[in-house]
Order: C-alpha cells, then sequence, then structure tokens
C-alpha cells in the first residue's frame, strides 16, 4: 500500500476508533472494515459466533424483502438482513444510545437506506405495516409482559417469518401435554404429575438478577419458548443453537373468540 493511502486508512481508523468510543459501552462486538466495536466482550466475539452457530436458519436470500428488527441493539441483525439484499430494514429499540451505534455501524460499512427509530416492542402497531420477517432475538427474558410482546408482533408486524431467540433455562426436552387440563388425576383428589416434569413448558421468573443484570426478569426452558411462540400464532420450522427457532406465521389459538392481544395500538389499527 502507498504511504499516503496507509496514512489515510490510518487516519481513518483512528477517527472511527474515536467514533466506537464515544458511544461505548457496545453489546454488539461488529466488524466496521477492521476496527472492533466491542473486542472485550466478556462473551468474546458476540454476537458473531453466537450467529455463526444457527446463520443456516436465517435466510441466504432476502431479496426484495422487508425486516424488522426489533430491539436491534447496534444493529448486528440489520447489517445482516442488509447484507441478504433485504429492500427494506428497520431497526427499533428504545435506547437511543444503541440507535446511535447502529447507525454509525451501518454507515461505516456503507449500507445505506436502513431506518433506525427508538420504539418499544409493546408500540409495534405504530410501524402500520407488517414485514416479511421480524427478527426478535434477545429481548423477550427483559420484559416485563413477554406473552403480550409476542401478540402484539404477530397482531401488527410479522407478515410471513420470524426469527426468534431467548435466554432458555432448565431441561432442553420438550414433553408431550394434554390437549386439556383436568384438576387431579382420575378418581383422585392428587394434582397431575406432568406439572413437575423436566420437560412441561416452565417460565422461569427471575426476581433480582441474572448474570448480573436487573432486566433478566425470565428464563423459559426449551418447551416454553415453543409452547409460547404457539399460543401467539408461530409455528416453529427450524431450531439452531438450542434457543434459537426460525418460525411462520399460523393461526392464532383461539383467535375466533376476539383478540389476543389487549394493549392499545399507539398509531396502528387494532384487529
Amino acid at each position: 500500500m502507498p504511504v499516503a493511502a496507509r496514512s489515510n486508512d490510518e487516519t481513518r481508523k483512528r477517527e472511527l476508533s474515536s467514533s466506537i468510543a464515544a458511544l461505548a459501552p457496545w453489546f454488539h462486538n461488529i466488524d466496521l472494515n477492521g476496527v472492533q466495536t466491542a473486542p472485550e466482550h466478556f462473551l468474546g466475539n458476540y454476537p458473531g459466533d453466537k450467529f455463526a452457530r444457527f446463520a443456516n436458519i436465517f435466510p441466504a436470500d432476502l431479496t426484495g424483502k422487508s425486516v424488522l428488527d426489533i430491539g436491534c441493539n447496534a444493529g448486528f441483525y440489520s447489517v445482516e438482513a442488509k447484507r441478504r439484499g433485504a429492500a427494506r430494514v428497520v431497526g427499533i429499540d428504545s435506547d437511543d444510545r444503541y440507535l446511535a451505534q447502529a447507525r454509525l455501524a451501518t454507515d461505516a460499512l456503507g449500507f445505506t437506506g436502513v431506518e433506525f427509530r427508538n420504539l418499544s416492542v409493546y408500540d409495534v402497531a405504530a410501524l402500520g405495516e407488517q414485514f416479511d420477517l421480524v427478527i426478535f432475538m434477545g429481548v423477550l427474558y427483559h420484559l416485563r409482559h413477554p406473552l403480550l410482546a409476542l401478540d402484539l408482533i404477530r397482531e401488527h408486524v410479522a407478515g410471513d417469518a420470524m426469527l426468534f431467540q431467548t435466554l432458555q433455562q432448565g431441561a432442553r426436552e420438550v414433553a408431550d401435554v394434554p390437549e386439556d387440563h383436568p384438576f387431579f388425576e382420575p378418581g383422585t383428589y392428587t394434582p397431575p404429575a406432568y406439572f413437575d416434569a423436566p420437560g412441561y413448558p416452565k417460565m422461569h421468573f427471575i426476581e433480582r438478577k441474572f448474570a448480573g443484570d436487573w432486566t433478566n426478569w425470565w428464563a423459559p426452558n426449551a418447551a416454553a419458548s415453543q409452547a409460547m411462540l404457539r399460543a401467539a400464532g408461530f409455528t416453529v420450522e427450524a431450531q439452531a443453537d438450542g434457543d434459537v427457532y426460525y418460525c411462520r406465521v399460523a393461526p392464532v389459538p383461539f383467535g375466533q373468540y376476539g383478540p389476543t392481544a389487549v394493549y392499545p395500538a399507539k398509531g396502528g389499527t387494532s384487529s
């Protein structure tokens, strides 16, 4: 490389490093053409290493598709959607610093046309549109009302598919459960034993902190993750790395009795 070009490249990296530092700390370690945003991340190269373990279920070709990245953080998955040809990518988060990080990352990588907005998952109706792919990764367990969030996504913004991930704890096996649950074992006053089975859907509530983070409220087991997705109107088509699910929209169970998401639809129309 000529001296002048090398000098310009070093200047660019210094300026980019300064911009990255001004927005620290970063939770997404993103390689911005040779400059990493969080090289000392406590989870290692996160989320890049995580992504490598489920990339096989992330759509390889999104040409012409619309993508909504909920809880986009610094935009790692928004960038991946753009890499795959998505025509429209919208990332939402409720943290302005994360959104600034995402704008910096997409600009540095040369991806134009990605829209980042400060919006809660509870207010997705305000977007007023449905998307071909919804990315809902690493958010559910931070929410006070996780099933409501899934209901609102299904009702307002999920047009076809959803890529979903959540923190999981407990058993990985998934037990068969009855269509209807009796109060007691037949002919007794003994509660059914399957509620204590490891593979029964369980949503662990974390009252204090998990890994030092007070916003980690929930840790479903694998059965609960899958059951909640089905209950919200999604069918799981593929699973990878234990806690990542590729889903399609499906009829909402008991939907004939009325809407499931009982929550004001700000800026949108409730069905």
